[in-house]
C-alpha cells in the first residue's frame, strides 16, 4: 500500500471536520496516511499513535529533518500534501527530489483574502496590507505550480483566486460522513427552532440576520448561536432588547457537542454576503447541518445553487434584511413535517454528490495516477 504524509495547519487538540473523515479515516483505506499536527508548547516529534505526529510549531518549516532525527526517512512516502501554509509547503518541495514523493497542496480557503476583507470591514485595510497579501499570494501559486497536485475547496475557489495555477487539480469540499449521520430529533413544540453555527464578527455582518430576525410577524420561533465570538454575538443582540427571551448564545467547544445542538433544531441559518469569499465554496456548517438532516436556508449563490434547489432540499435568499425576513416567514409557517422533508431530501442529495468515501476512492486513484 501506498503512503501518504499529510501536514495540516491545525494545532493538535483541534476537533476538525474536515482532516478526520477524509484523511485519517476514509483516505486511509486506500492509502495509508499519516497526519502532523502543531504544538505551541512541544519542543521535539511525538508520536501520538501509528499515524498521528506532533510537531513543535516553531519548527514548522523543518519538518522532515525533525522526521529524520526520529528515524523516519520521508522517502517512506510516496506523496506529502500540505494544508494551508506555503512556507511548509516550500520547504516540501525543495527536498522532493532528494526523497522523491510526490507534493500536493490542499487549500481550504484563502485565508490571506479573510484577513484581507476582515480588515476592510473593520477599516483596518491600508495599502501596505494590500501589497503584502498580493506578494504572498504570488508567492503561493509560484510554489503550487511546482506541485505535482493542487486540492482546492472548489472550482470557484481556484477560478477566482488561483487561475494562474496551471498543475493538475482536483476539487476536495466538503462533505458528509455516511459514517457520522446523526439523527434529528423532533421536538415537540410548535416554535420553529433556527440555529446558526460560526464565526460572528463585521465581514459575516451578522446584524442584517437579526435585524430580519426582529422583523419576523410570528413569535414562534427561536434562535440558538454558536459561536466562539459570544461577546460579538451578545453585543449585536443587546441592541434589540425584544428578542432577549428568544435567542441563546453557546459556544460548542466539540463537534460532537455542535452535532448535538443541531440535532435539536429544526432549520440551519448559513446566509451570509454575497462576496466571493463566501460564494467560492460550501461552508462546513451546512455540511453540519444536513448531516442530522436539518435543511438550511442559505445565500443564492453560485456555488449553493449547483448543489441544492430552492424549496426543495434547501431555501435560498438574498443577503438583505427583507429577502431574509420573508423566507423565515414562509418557514415558520410550513408544517414540521414539511420542514423535515426538505432536509432528508438535502441529505439524499448530498450523500449522492458530497461524501467523503466517494471522494476518498476519486483522490486515491488519482493519486496513484501522478
Amino acid at each position: 500500500m501506498n503512503r501518504l504524509l499529510y501536514i495540516t495547519d491545525q494545532d493538535e487538540y483541534t476537533d476538525h471536520s474536515f482532516i478526520g473523515p477524509l484523511f485519517e479515516k476514509h483516505l486511509n483505506n486506500y492509502i495509508h496516511t499519516d497526519i502532523v499536527y502543531f504544538s505551541e508548547f512541544k519542543t521535539e516529534l511525538e508520536k501520538k499513535d501509528d499515524r498521528r505526529f506532533v510537531l513543535p510549531k516553531q519548527e514548522e518549516t523543518k519538518i522532515l529533518n525533525l522526521f529524520e532525527k526520529a528515524g523516519i526517512s520521508p522517502s517512506e512516502y510516496d506523496y506529502i500534501i500540505v494544508r494551508n501554509n506555503a512556507d511548509i509547503l516550500k520547504a516540501v518541495l525543495q527536498e522532493s527530489k532528494t526523497y522523491n514523493y510526490k507534493v500536493g497542496y490542499r487549500l481550504s480557503f484563502p485565508k490571506d483574502v479573510e484577513k484581507m476583507e476582515v480588515d476592510k470591514a473593520n477599516n483596518k485595510s491600508s495599502f501596505l496590507k494590500y501589497l503584502n497579501t498580493t506578494i504572498n499570494s504570488f508567492s503561493e501559486t509560484k510554489y503550487i505550480n511546482q506541485c505535482d497536485i493542487f486540492l482546492p475547496s472548489s472550482d470557484l475557489m481556484k477560478e477566482e483566486y488561483y487561475e494562474a495555477v496551471k498543475v493538475k487539480t482536483f476539487i476536495c469540499p466538503p462533505c458528509l460522513d455516511p459514517d457520522e449521520l446523526k439523527e434529528n430529533k423532533q421536538h415537540q413544540s410548535n416554535e420553529k427552532r433556527f440555529f446558526y453555527a460560526g464565526t460572528i464578527d463585521k465581514l459575516r455582518d451578522f446584524e442584517t440576520v437579526i435585524n430580519a430576525f426582529d422583523s419576523v410577524k410570528s413569535s414562534s420561533w427561536k434562535l440558538t448561536i454558536s459561536t466562539k465570538n459570544p461577546e460579538n454575538a451578545k453585543a449585536i443582540i443587546s441592541s434589540f432588547p425584544t428578542l432577549e427571551n428568544k435567542i441563546n448564545i453557546v459556544n460548542a467547544k466539540t463537534k460532537e457537542e455542535l452535532l448535538k445542538y443541531i440535532s435539536e433544531a429544526d432549520v440551519g441559518i448559513c446566509v451570509l454576503p454575497d462576496i466571493p469569499l463566501f460564494s467560492t465554496s460550501t461552508p462546513i456548517k451546512i455540511m453540519d447541518y444536513y448531516s442530522t438532516a436539518i435543511p438550511c436556508l442559505m445565500t443564492n449563490n453560485a456555488n449553493n445553487y449547483t448543489l441544492f434547489t430552492d424549496d426543495y432540499d434547501a431555501w435560498f435568499c438574498k443577503f438583505d434584511k427583507y429577502s431574509i425576513k420573508t423566507r423565515l416567514e414562509e418557514i415558520i409557517d410550513l408544517s414540521k413535517e414539511e420542514v423535515e422533508n426538505v432536509g432528508k431530501k438535502g441529505q439524499t442529495r448530498l450523500l449522492e454528490i458530497r461524501n467523503y468515501k466517494k471522494v476518498a476512492s476519486k483522490l486515491a486513484e488519482t493519486l496513484e495516477l501522478l
